[in-house]
């Protein structure tokens, strides 16, 4: 019977949560603030269209077990291996001072010693979920500051647990009779952690093995859920929690071969359990409260945002990071996260805080949370405009000071790489191999330590910043090759080393098409985006495959180039052009040309400068400060500081080059 009453509401829960989603996504907010939404709309404080809150705790509760199993799962030993220095060093620096910052604050509140320690528990966590999605979303998974992100984050999954251990304990402080007793459950989830890990190593592995010989789907996945829910129990036993159990859970599957499996099993399940978690929480905020106490709320949450913001970039630039990727981290991590609301479920069953600070904390937690894109958004330009004021270098190049660095041989013709991913070693070891001259640069302190024990000539430094690009010598490069994971780091390059060497070769990479306007404005000469790669790539491997000759494919490729730049050529035209280019495509190449002051173009009109019948060349767009003339007309008239963006064959386009550049290039030296 209390089945058939409860049906209606999780069909309520569902149906409303579809719609607050939906409206979610077109406001561009993360999926968890749909479901806290939710939770508000249709609880006590609400609409009150659920009578049941006990079913939806106890759904939550399941929601949480999952969670953290899935936590766990994500987290081994190899994946904390990459972020070694942001996991060991960065992540308890982070949680440590904001515990510490949270304690102060509520120490000035005058409130009790525990409570204040659990403040800045609260305070510590930040939105696994929500950070990860948006840099997934931007393409940005790889970049210097998302590996900041991603070690703090995983140091505070695991951080959150013990957190867990001592929440009920934290109550029993006090400052005449300082009570240690939190200390053993501490020390006994550790040990429960070495044996998990014992676990992962020695008995799961061969269990899951016999097991997905069978091949039977169900088994495997029930055998994933008996482990999960039979460590959870376990735990709890011992006089651990749940939560901490099915974490433990996870870390033992995590080690495995068969993780992979255990996630695409689990994740469909939890996902519908911790979204009635999230909607349980929500139920608790009470709308009212938020309406009588607008102004408490707002400042609370911009002194947490700029709290957090603060202490992250002072931990991400003591790690030896710019000072760009130290804004950006700590403006992506300024939100409080979703395990402080499992955390807050702890702290309420303890009787830490009163209702007035409960309620406070959730919406102060959801504005932050729901701000999280924005933040993100708005990084780069608080970085750029932050690095225009008059501080020391080493703090905005980051502390591996150039000055102690050995500049490379003063070299004419060079390549700079900027970046030393996968692109940027191959690059590396084609120049070694043709006896090009090269230098590198690399934010990654780690990445430079082992290359520079390998003789690479690599330095440590931000390519954004003209002082680094100065001390490699970019006024005599030939080539800046940009080949870093971050568009709006390698804009900003390009933008500087042009402004440095305007007859400098900038080749740059983007992962879609529809992102080369940006780099051809910012003065890049060649733009490969990786989509348009993969598909060639893709293409030739499928027509080999079936025995098709290779005059047939190089045909194909030269169709797909074709379509390439038609591409292109329409995301420069917002209208139709009916002028038709008519070039051999597949010699054809899109690439930039810039005049310079004694250029014989300046001046002319693009009918005078008769480029077409002299190169073969197309002119498709002129950059001119703030402005992009489109399409150019045959009376336009050419200035000093043009960037023209034009289409040509590859000897049409040197020939223009050294006529239209010669003045350029004296210039520069």
């Amino acid at each position: 019977m209390t089945d058939a009453i409860f049906l209606p509401d999780i069909v309520i829960i569902f149906a409303l949560a579809i719609v607050v989603i939906l409206i979610c996504d077109r406001l561009r907010l993360p999926t968890i603030v749909g479901f806290l939404v939710t939770g508000i709309l249709s609880g006590p404080q609400g609409l009150k269209l659920i009578d049941n809150m006990k079913e939806v705790h106890q759904l939550a509760e399941i929601g949480v077990v999952l969670l953290l199993f899935k936590i766990g799962m994500k987290l081994s030993v190899s994946k904390i291996a990459q972020f070694k220095r942001f996991f060991f060093l960065g992540g308890p620096l982070q949680v440590v001072l904001t515990i510490c910052a949270g304690f102060g604050v509520a120490q000035l509140l005058h409130r009790p010693i525990g409570e204040s320690i659990f403040l800045g528990c609260l305070l510590s966590l930040s939105s696994t979920a929500i950070v990860l999605k948006i840099m997934e979303d931007r393409g940005e998974s790889s970049t210097p500051q998302a590996k900041v992100m991603l070690g703090i984050l995983i140091f505070q999954d695991i951080a959150a647990v013990l957190m867990m251990l001592a929440t009920p304990h934290f109550a029993r402080i006090d400052i005449h009779q300082f009570d240690l007793s939190f200390i053993w459950p501490i020390t006994k989830g550790l040990l429960v952690l070495m044996i998990a890990f014992f676990s992962a190593t020695r008995i799961v592995p061969r269990l899951l093995y016999y097991i997905a010989r069978s091949q039977h789907r169900e088994l495997f996945l029930l055998t994933i859920l008996s482990i999960c829910f039979g460590v959870a129990w376990l735990a709890s036993s011992v006089g651990l929690s749940l939560a901490l159990g099915a974490f433990l859970a996870g870390l033992i599957i995590a080690e495995s071969e068969y993780s992979t499996e255990a996630i695409g099993g689990i994740i469909p399940s939890q996902e519908v359990f911790t979204s009635f978690f999230f909607v349980s929480i929500g139920m608790l905020f009470n709308v009212t409260f938020f309406l009588e106490h607008p102004f408490e709320t707002f400042a609370v949450t911009i002194g947490v945002l700029i709290l957090k913001f603060g202490l992250i970039s002072l931990v991400t630039i003591f790690l030896g990071m710019p000072m760009r990727v130290a804004i950006l981290a700590g403006m992506g991590l300024s939100q409080i996260g979703e395990f402080s609301f499992v955390l807050m479920r702890f702290g309420i069953d303890a009787g830490l805080g009163s209702a007035y600070h409960y309620q406070l904390f959730l919406a102060v937690s959801v504005i932050t949370m729901a701000l999280t894109p924005l933040l993100i958004f708005v990084s780069p330009f608080v970085a750029q405009w932050m690095l225009r004021l008059p501080l020391p270098v080493r703090l905005k190049a980051g502390f591996s000071p150039l000055k102690t660095q050995k500049a490379p041989e003063a070299k004419r013709d060079h390549v700079i790489i900027v970046g030393f991913g996968f692109n940027g070693r191959h690059l590396a070891h084609a120049a070694k191999e043709a006896n090009i001259p090269y230098v590198i640069l690399e934010v990654s302190a780690d990445i430079v330590r082992e290359e520079k024990k390998k003789g690479e000539p690599i330095l440590f430094g931000d390519a954004t910043h003209d002082t680094v690009l100065n001390h490699v010598n970019i006024g005599d490069a030939r080539v800046l090759a940009i080949v870093v994971n971050d568009p709006i780091a390698s804009r900003r390059i390009a933008m500087h080393a042009r402004q440095i060497n305007p007859s400098i070769d900038i080749i740059t990479r983007t992962r879609y098409v529809s992102q080369m306007p940006q780099m051809y404005r910012a003065g890049a000469n060649v733009v490969v985006p990786d989509e348009f790669g993969a598909s060639v790539e893709i293409f030739s491997h499928v027509l080999q495959k079936y025995d098709v000759p290779s005059e047939q494919i190089e045909k194909s490729i030269n169709e797909i180039r074709e379509e390439g730049f038609q591409v292109v050529r329409h995301l420069f035209y917002k209208e139709k052009q009916k002028e038709e280019v008519h070039l051999k495509i597949a010699d054809a190449l899109v690439t930039t040309l810039h005049i310079n002051t004694h250029s014989p173009l300046v001046g002319k009109t693009l009918e005078q400068s008769d480029l077409k019948n002299k190169y073969g060349i197309k002119v498709m767009l002129i950059g001119r400060e703030e402005e992009h003339l489109m399409p150019v007309e045959s009376k336009t008239r050419f200035l000093a500081h043009d960037v023209l963006v034009v289409i040509g064959s590859k000897d049409g386009l040197a020939h223009a080059a050294e006529e239209i550049q010669t003045a350029t290039k004296s210039d520069a030296k």
